[in-house]
């Protein structure tokens, strides 16, 4: 199964244009992203630090937490996206296990980059 499949028929997408911000860092949030196509840029403190490519997630802190974003998020290129609100990410950890899952390691994944110097890299979809 891939991140990907879980919301390419979603009914919240969203198209961004090159450049345009998608959030900023110290907003609130209330949504998290699933990149459909195209590519998001994160940047903490003015600096790149991912790439988030189709079958990939973002801003999923917001929805755990329920604090300020951490980070900035540009369109890097077009991009088509999928909301998913509290609601819906609520009920995908409930119904599907893969998903909670992958967000458990995607945060590890992210947190193992931070301690070893952040450089920036490309997220691209796992299975």
């Amino acid at each position: 199964m891939n991140l990907l499949n879980l919301f390419k028929s979603s009914e919240n997408i969203v198209e961004y244009h090159q450049g345009e911000i998608i959030f900023s860092e110290g907003t609130r949030g209330d949504v998290m992203y699933a990149v459909l196509d195209g590519e998001v840029e994160i940047i903490v403190n003015n600096n790149p630090v991912e790439v988030i490519k189709p079958g990939n997630i973002f801003g999923e802190m917001a929805l755990i937490e329920e604090s300020f974003r951490s980070a900035t998020a540009i369109a890097r290129t077009e991009c088509k996206l999928a909301l998913v609100d509290q609601k819906k990410f609520l009920y995908m950890v409930q119904q599907t296990p893969y998903f909670s899952l992958e967000i458990m390691r995607l945060l590890a994944d992210r947190l193992r980059n931070m301690n070893s110097g952040g450089q920036t890299r490309n997220l691209n979809s796992q299975s």
